[in-house]
């Protein structure tokens, strides 16, 4: 493995995941303290509203948003690169123009289908206009612009930094709130603002690069590329395949929510928080990804090479995650949360086996981008979406929450084996059939 670490790109890689490793440890650390202070302080039930109405804005915001950050990197990063700072400014122009749009518009509509589709959900009606509130994150909740200018930037540091505050925020706020047995509206303002506070934090930490190396000048929201070729096709396929990827989760929990009750949600939440954590290192590793292999030949063998060290990687520290949540799971539960939501442990040992799927997948959808084939992702992601609305209901009415836990791992397998498929087409294609990325 020696050779591997004389690899600049590689040691790229590990240097921008290392500042995510480090933000993502402490917000989860961070995260798992919030969850502990308001499920002891406001018990399964009333835990489980404040998940739902959170996933519902979370829903939304997936539903409506763009990826607007991998505009940024696939049209503004390689430019900037090459020193066309036109382009990256065009691009991300065009960026801050779908966060704008998409962010009202999907408020808009929040707000009104909430009355009409809230209680579907399990979001009792004394707490309808509450919700509503809520919504007005939609705005600033998922804007991916700052985060695109900072990664085009390699400005990961930045990002690191951004990542710990209102996690660690939320966390404090939570255990002043239970330490004073405050009421559920306290812990939802307490979501609501540092959610707000942590958006509008990564915002100003984007123009503030931009001003520091004097990109700010000529960017202006737009709906119009004129000098991005394939742009919008090219918008429109990310923005799908990351909807479908960032609405799942809370998709899944609105739908245990409406189907088995807001206790029911709690539970999943829980364990799925802990679940994702066994994730982690393949996110990580795909977010500094991206913007390196946008930058190589794709008909070399370096890009591959590279994925395949990032997956060895992520699969060896995920597994090891996942070995001490089985083993130790249980324990953590209950200490964190009490014997009132024990049964979540359950829940997480089906919920486990996604992340062992997404370990060996992290470096796919990047690749496929690089290879001008966002249609590619977007067709896996449909693919494992349709299975899931076909399976879940059944499964969870069934079997209860281990259901629907079960139908988001079988949604995470399908799209993995169609992006597997799908890469080793593109393989074939670029590098040709008798050759070996292992060369």
């Amino acid at each position: 493995m020696k050779h591997w670490f004389r690899d600049q790109h590689f040691r790229s890689l590990l240097k921008n995941t290392g500042y995510l490793a480090v933000s993502k440890a402490v917000a989860g650390v961070a995260g798992l303290a919030s969850l502990a202070f308001a499920g002891r302080g406001l018990g399964l039930a009333m835990f489980g509203m404040l998940v739902l109405i959170h996933s519902y804005a979370q829903a939304a915001a997936g539903l409506t948003k763009f990826q607007s950050w991998q505009i940024i990197v696939r049209y503004g990063g390689q430019a900037l690169s090459d020193g066309d700072k036109s382009q990256f400014k065009d691009s991300t122009g065009f960026a801050l123009g779908l966060d704008i749009a998409s962010g009202i518009g999907g408020m808009l509509l929040a707000i009104a289908l909430l009355p009409l589709i809230g209680t579907w959900f399990g979001i009792e009606q004394r707490y309808i206009g509450i919700a509503m509130l809520y919504c007005t994150l939609l705005p600033t909740m998922g804007s991916a612009t700052p985060v695109g200018v900072l990664r085009s930037l390699d400005r990961f540091d930045l990002i690191s930094w951004q990542g710990t505050t209102y996690p660690i925020a939320r966390a404090i706020l939570a255990g002043i709130a239970f330490a004073s047995d405050a009421p559920f509206v306290a812990y939802l303002a307490i979501w609501y603002a540092t959610d707000l506070g942590g958006d509008l934090f990564l915002w100003f930490l984007g123009w503030r690069e931009l001003n520091r190396r004097n990109l700010r000048e000529g960017i202006w929201p737009t709906l119009k590329p004129r000098t991005l070729r394939g742009a919008w096709p090219f918008a429109i396929h990310v923005n799908l395949t990351g909807s479908i990827t960032v609405a799942l989760g809370p998709v899944a929990r609105l739908i245990v929510g409406g189907l088995v009750g807001p206790s029911a949600a709690a539970l999943f939440r829980v364990a799925s928080t802990l679940a994702d954590s066994a994730q982690k290192p393949a996110n990580m590793l795909a977010k500094a990804f991206y913007p390196e292999v946008v930058r190589m030949d794709l008909s070399s063998k370096k890009p591959w090479k590279l994925m395949l060290r990032g997956t060895a990687l992520a699969s060896a520290i995920a597994l090891i995650v996942v070995v001490l949540l089985v083993i130790g799971g249980e324990a953590l539960v209950g200490l964190l949360l009490g014997r009132e939501f024990l049964a979540a442990y359950p829940i997480l040992l089906v919920l486990v086996l996604a992340p062992l799927v997404g370990i060996f997948t992290f470096g796919l959808p990047s690749m496929l981008y690089a290879l001008d084939r966002p249609d590619a992702p977007l067709k896996a992601k449909i693919a494992g979406a349709l299975v899931y609305a076909a399976v879940v209901v059944p499964l969870t009415l069934h079997f209860g929450v281990i259901g629907a836990a079960a139908a988001y791992v079988i949604c995470f397998a399908v799209s993995a084996l169609i992006l597997v498929v799908q890469l080793a087409v593109e393989y074939r294609r670029v590098r040709g059939s008798g050759r070996s990325v292992a060369q």
